[in-house]
């Protein structure tokens, strides 16, 4: 702990070393003196300045005033300044490209967690859509009211002539699957079954939410895909 005569040999050296500069300012002088120094150097020629800035800044703020006040040349501005603005500049550089950094970061997240979601989605749907095809073939073999097989008939067997589903155009796909039905002569209470094999994308979601009864009906399964593409023909509708 410092005694007061230490602190008020101190005290009077900084004193003495402002009055000094006062009376013969010059760039050394300032150099040579503490943050504190220069704060009372500030006031001495009423200088304005914010008491939170930094030594250099306030060295500079007196600088200026002393070029002003054609009490220094103006070539002290090119030769001693001391004032390290690229620090600050490089600070708040730093600060951006941190900011713009966590920014992006979010949203790659964001972009990660929605991906996942829809992933997960896609996922829950295909699973629905698996279920239903396998309740599907649990009913057909079990109830002999809703299709046993009389004519001996294995689906397994034509799934692969089922045309590849064309979400561009549903239309085209239903005339050409309905055309091989009637060549290929399938039992039309297995078209259902067939047909939905191959669904992809809002197709499948809409088979999906069917009821068991009507995912059976391949007329309620047509109509409810052509809805959901807005294809359904007003003849059609009447007709269902």
């Amino acid at each position: 702990m410092k005694s007061s005569r230490e602190f008020n040999f101190n005290a009077a050296f900084l004193e003495l070393s402002r009055n000094k500069f006062v009376a013969s300012p010059s760039v050394e002088e300032l150099d040579s003196l503490k943050k504190s120094e220069i704060v009372k150097v500030a006031k001495h020629y009423g200088i304005e300045f914010q008491p939170l800035m930094r030594k250099d800044e306030i060295k500079r703020y007196v600088l200026e005033y002393l070029v002003d006040e054609s009490i220094l040349p103006s070539t002290v501005l090119e030769t001693a300044i001391t004032v390290p603005t690229d620090n600050t500049f490089e600070l708040k550089r730093l600060e951006i490209e941190m900011s713009k950094e966590v920014r992006l970061k979010e949203m790659e997240r964001e972009r990660e967690k929605e991906e996942r979601e829809i992933q997960m989605q896609r996922e829950a749907r295909e699973h629905e859509f698996r279920l239903k095809q396998l309740e599907l073939g649990v009913i057909k073999a079990s109830d002999p009211k809703i299709g046993l097989d009389t004519g001996g008939f294995d689906v397994s067997k034509h799934v692969k002539f089922v045309p590849k589903f064309q979400e561009d155009n549903v239309e085209k796909f239903f005339n050409h699957f309905e055309k091989l039905g009637e060549q290929l002569k399938w039992p039309r209470d297995k078209w259902s079954i067939l047909i939905q094999s191959n669904f992809t994308g809002k197709a499948q979601e809409v088979y999906s939410a069917l009821s068991i009864e009507d995912s059976m009906d391949y007329d309620k399964v047509k109509k409810a895909i052509l809805q959901a593409y807005e294809l359904v023909p007003e003849a059609y509708r009447q007709k269902i």
